[in-house]
């Protein structure tokens, strides 16, 4: 069986750097293009958008326990006094982000907090 020329000598070598240039080409294209992800990096936005769908889920309980706590209409003042960067603090001492059976998440506190303020 003879070997097809384009297999022989210097064809060989081109065409062995086309394949190679190609493959290079589609995984740049496709990773910067295409949405390719490596597998930490899927990881990584897994994280992000299950952490922010617990914040969605917890925030709006959060200010159900603020609001039904006693004397919530004077905390509520209180709480708007406060500069927006210390509203998670205040909402974290007051105990209306923790939970059963988890830790007090600040972006919980935070979500929460910031939707305080946004009551009249």
């Amino acid at each position: 069986m003879q070997v097809p020329p384009i297999l022989k000598g210097e064809s060989l070598k081109r065409l062995l750097q086309g394949v190679a240039i190609g493959a290079i080409m589609t995984m740049a294209i496709d990773f910067y293009w295409a949405g390719w992800k490596l597998g930490s990096t899927a990881s990584e936005m897994a994280q992000k958008r299950s952490s922010a769908a617990v914040v969605a889920v917890l925030a709006p309980i959060c200010v159900d326990k603020f609001q039904n706590a006693t004397d919530s209409s004077s905390t509520l003042v209180e709480l708007k006094k406060t500069s927006s960067w210390q509203q998670a603090s205040f909402v974290e001492k007051g105990g209306w982000a923790s939970f059963p059976r988890s830790a007090t998440d600040s972006a919980v506190a935070r979500a929460c907090g910031e939707m305080l303020a946004q009551l009249k």
